[in-house]
């Protein structure tokens, strides 16, 4: 919802905030009990995290104040409506409906995903880029990722940390260096948002995982996503209570039978109802599946893109299936089509799984629809080693390196960075 610079309290209505950022007016969702009209505050996810000192707030504004319009100047120039040069008519009208907002019929996104000439496919993506730009300005939420543990009690076919894989090294970071990264993350670098990821690590029960974000959000101002596998509805209530306001999840796959075949048998009503009982609760829910599966077809994919609106996903996460890969066109309409399905809330992930599969990732995916992407902030010495799929991009840059190359990147495209400091 919002960048990585202050905004001022406009508005009070219950936990209902409303905030001006540069005479654009969002809404948050308030749990600090002194929150009050004029306050400056951070917000991350639809959530305030932070009130901020009324003259730090006057100064990163003053900072921010130019590069915001020029930066909305250049997305608003990259993504203006597209022309139908080199189109069939009728992909040209599915596409005229697109842009007016109309809802596509089942055939009219089946079409878009069967897209295959050059001319389809580069309206395709430059349609969904005008969707985003129209509906959620040049913000890009950018999130740091700390994977804490590569050990798993699963034995997922298409995981690279799954428990039979025995030619990875294991480890499992302490408490203190759990603390200690997060620290890191957010202090030095200034993220306001983490997500803290591993395996079903039987050493980290979700009662441990809730004792470790209780004492991050003691330390610091931070949104915080758990991404830790199935929990339960029980363990769900314990990470809500601790300070957790998102959950990433992905189901993988919308087809019942292909999710047994992945996850040894299990079902997937289960994952299903537990990301249900994650949104009742008030978690963003960040979900979605893979691309590139045997046997997956343009319908199955589309089931999964719709199944991801269904949740209610605060953000959308389709990632290929590695190491082989599916062709970065069809990643990218996949992306393209999530954001016609859902044009005016969707935040759209370029994964770190896209990125590994084409190093222009980053940058096609930010132009077919995307407006998120997350840096990987677990010590170096860990890094390399959570391998859910060989060679995975950024697993040797230092955590510098990767901001460095992901603001020249955003500031390329107009984009206003969240989730990092000024």
């Amino acid at each position: 919802m919002c960048y990585a610079i202050p905004g001022k309290v406009t508005a009070l209505e219950g936990k209902k905030v409303t905030v001006d950022y540069f005479g654009e007016q969002k809404h948050a969702i308030n749990e600090i009990v002194d929150l009050k009209i004029g306050d400056y505050i951070y917000a991350q996810g639809g959530y305030v995290i932070q009130t901020v000192p009324e003259k730090e707030a006057i100064e990163t504004l003053e900072t921010w104040k130019e590069l915001f319009f020029e930066l909305r100047a250049t997305d608003v120039n990259l993504s203006r409506q597209p022309t139908e040069l080199g189109v069939d008519q009728s992909f040209a009208l599915i596409i005229d409906k697109a842009s007016d907002g109309r809802e596509l019929k089942r055939d009219e996104l089946l079409r878009l995903l069967r897209a295959e000439k050059t001319a389809e496919l580069d309206l395709l993506y430059k349609t969904a880029n005008f969707l985003r730009q129209k509906h959620l300005s040049n913000s890009c939420c950018v999130h740091g990722i700390i994977e804490f543990s590569n050990y798993c009690r699963n034995d997922c076919v298409y995981c690279g940390i799954r428990q039979s894989n025995s030619a990875i090294k294991r480890y499992r970071m302490t408490e203190e260096e759990i603390l200690a990264a997060a620290a890191e993350a957010i202090d030095q670098h200034g993220f306001k948002a983490l997500v803290l990821q591993s395996g079903e690590d039987p050493e980290f029960p979700v009662e441990r995982v809730a004792k470790l974000i209780k004492a991050i959000k003691a330390r610091h101002a931070v949104l915080i996503f758990a991404s830790v596998g199935e929990v339960g509805k029980d363990g769900l209530k314990l990470l809500w209570d601790a300070g957790a306001r998102g959950l990433l999840q992905r189901f993988e796959t919308s087809d019942p039978r292909l999710y047994a075949n992945l996850h040894c048998g299990d079902e997937l009503d289960e994952r299903l109802e537990e990301l249900r009982a994650a949104y009742r609760l008030g978690f963003l829910v960040i979900t979605g599946g893979l691309i590139g599966l045997p046997g997956q077809s343009a319908e199955t994919l589309l089931n999964d893109i719709l199944l991801t609106k269904e949740l209610n996903a605060e953000m959308f996460s389709f990632g290929p299936v590695l190491p082989d890969g599916p062709p970065t066109d069809l990643v990218l309409k996949v992306l393209a089509v999530s954001r016609i399905v859902d044009p005016v809330n969707a935040k759209i992930v370029v994964t770190t799984g896209f990125e590994t599969l084409d190093p222009e990732a980053r940058r096609k995916g930010l132009l077919a629809g995307a407006n998120s992407v997350m840096l990987n902030v677990t010590p170096f010495r860990y890094r390399q080693l959570y391998n859910i799929y060989p060679n995975r991009a950024h697993a040797t840059e230092t955590i510098e390196a990767q901001i460095k190359t992901t603001l020249e990147l955003l500031y390329s495209l107009g984009r206003a960075p969240t989730d990092l400091g000024v």
